[in-house]
């Protein structure tokens, strides 16, 4: 019984939300909204037009809610698994062409989220294989039961053997990476107190306080080294950015740091 329920909800809620995904009625209406009674420039229409970001924050553990379900009941009632390779087949499709065509991407944290999505898929695992072990202890099949007793065990060994081997990987910045820091902050402050910047110098900037960031932002501004650039915005607009420039650095133009 509650397999089909899951089954209805995978069917209404998942392949539903994909349409969804497709078609952002949401953002589709409020954009109408806004260029009807809020835009008046184009940079106006250039912010009614950009399609935000993904929120990983709600829309990874919802698929990762599919896949718990997936592998539970795929042990109690296998009839939930085609409806599941659609889910995740549809999603696969529709995910990839939103996130290189149409979301902005807001941050790049060098994926220090893998290691938590990890985790909670051998946690899935681990679940379904404990339900099996018990669905098959009930039905006569002793056997069976003592020879999956090793599979939890050897899955779990498996996840720290993972999270040993590549966890690094993702937490710590390459040693490249930090030679360049260390010589441009000498190039920049040859009199800083490495001892004290080094605690959390190598954070990602997603990751902690903007306090420092938003000092050295200010430092830029009142010492800044600019060079002439052409590159667009990146908001989706059919009208050519006004940041772009051709020659010279006039009033208006998109610059950035020259490198030292």
């Amino acid at each position: 019984m509650k397999a089909t329920f899951f089954i209805t909800y995978i069917m209404v809620d998942g392949w539903a939300g994909i349409a969804a995904e497709v078609l952002r009625l949401k953002p589709l209406i409020m954009f109408h909204i806004k260029n009807t009674f809020l835009v008046r420039t184009e940079q106006d229409r250039e912010q009614a037009m950009d399609p935000g970001s993904l929120e990983f924050g709600s829309t990874e553990p919802r698929i990762q809610l599919y896949f718990l379900l997936g592998l539970v009941y795929a042990v109690v009632t296998p009839i939930i698994l085609p409806f599941i390779i659609v889910f995740f087949g549809l999603a696969y499709l529709v995910f990839r062409h939103q996130i290189i065509n149409v979301y902005n991407q807001q941050y790049e944290s060098g994926a220090q989220f893998w290691p938590g999505v990890h985790g909670r898929i051998v946690t899935a695992l681990v679940i379904s294989q404990i339900l099996l072990i018990g669905l098959l202890s009930t039905q006569e099949a002793e056997q069976s039961t003592v020879a999956l007793l090793p599979l939890p065990v050897l899955t779990i060994w498996f996840h720290y053997v993972c999270k040993g081997r590549f966890e690094p990987a993702y937490i710590k910045c390459p040693l490249q990476e930090a030679m360049v820091k260390d010589t441009l902050q000498r190039a920049n402050d040859p009199m800083l107190n490495l001892r004290e910047y080094l605690k959390g110098a190598y954070e990602h900037p997603v990751f902690r306080s903007g306090d420092v960031y938003e000092l050295l932002a200010m430092d830029e501004e009142e010492n800044p080294h600019l060079v002439a650039t052409k590159r667009r915005s990146r908001m989706t607009t059919p009208v050519d950015s006004k940041f772009n420039s051709s020659s010279g650095t006039n009033e208006g133009e998109f610059s950035r740091p020259r490198p030292s």
